[in-house]
């Protein structure tokens, strides 16, 4: 018979999972702004994303980039906190926060001037801090939350709608700031982009999660009512060792997410039943259901 946790038991779990989450934050956000600040503003590369926006508005007006790094994320904290959840916005506002004065109060000598290695470490190191931070539940580049909004409205994927906003802004760029610099931004984005997938193990826009437990009826409804997502079962039976013994029938439970919001799942599934056999794997993308529909709260 399965142990369920008691109450004290996911208090334990849920403070261990939100230090991992602060220090992923905390990792994260130093990361990035070494790549800003040390690499990135000094020698005028862009990123792509919210990131590249602030970094162009601030080479052309001359505003300070902590405050743009601010006002430019805040509307996709607020599409997130209506899309996702408000620990979602709380957490990415607090690491866009934490960003924003690294970047303003900390000096960094210029590291290189070598071009080359401006764009591939550049985008390394922030791309290694936009990853540690989906990793901790947040973000600190709005965009992704942008094109998750729309695509649930649209026939567009996030893919499609991350390249359109790229390209329009790294044609901006080439014009403002010139070509050259625009090509080794583009440089920049593709290895922030690259390390970014793999921070985060490769997972790709959605998570297609099966769930096998004896609890699955209570862990469907959990799904179900604390994210607003939908759940199918499949009926099935099961055996293990070399004399075939076998399991009782059962549900099989399976649901696709965002990438934001597996850890969520996972946690959601740990506190009925810690030894439930959960199978996660990318998803290219998906059409219609309830991934494509705004959470029901």
């Amino acid at each position: 018979m399965v142990l369920k946790k008691t109450s004290k038991t996911i208090n334990t779990l849920l403070l261990r999972v939100r230090i991992k989450e602060a220090v992923f934050l905390i990792l994260g956000v130093i990361s990035a702004s070494i790549g800003l600040k040390g690499l990135l503003l000094p020698n005028q590369f862009l990123d792509g994303g919210a990131m590249g926006v602030s970094l162009l508005t601030q080479f052309l007006t001359g505003i300070n980039l902590s405050l743009l790094i601010l006002l430019v994320n805040a509307p996709f904290i607020i599409i997130g906190a209506r899309q996702i959840s408000i620990a979602f916005a709380v957490k990415s506002s607090l690491a866009i926060l934490a960003l924003a004065a690294l970047v303003h109060f900390i000096e960094l000598p210029v590291i290189t001037e070598d071009k080359l290695l401006i764009a591939v470490f550049g985008g390394f190191f922030l791309g290694t801090g936009i990853g540690l931070a989906i990793r901790g539940g947040a973000v600190i580049d709005g965009t992704e939350v942008l094109a998750l909004s729309i695509s649930r409205r649209t026939s567009f994927t996030v893919g499609d709608l991350i390249a359109i906003f790229n390209v329009v802004l790294f044609s901006v760029s080439a014009l403002v700031l010139g070509l050259e610099i625009a090509m080794y931004s583009i440089l920049t984005y593709i290895v922030a982009s690259r390390t970014v997938d793999f921070i985060i193990n490769g997972i790709e826009e959605y998570i297609g999660v099966m769930i096998v437990s004896p609890d699955s009826a209570e862990i469907k409804n959990q799904i179900m009512h604390e994210m607003g997502r939908g759940v199918t079962s499949f009926r099935s039976d099961g055996g293990y060792g070399k004399k075939g013994q076998s399991l009782p029938d059962r549900d099989v439970l399976f649901c696709v997410v965002t990438r934001l919001e597996v850890s969520k799942l996972v946690l959601e599934v740990e506190k009925i039943d810690p030894t439930a056999f959960v199978i996660q794997y990318p998803i290219r993308d998906t059409k219609g259901g309830m991934i494509k529909k705004r959470p029901l709260h």
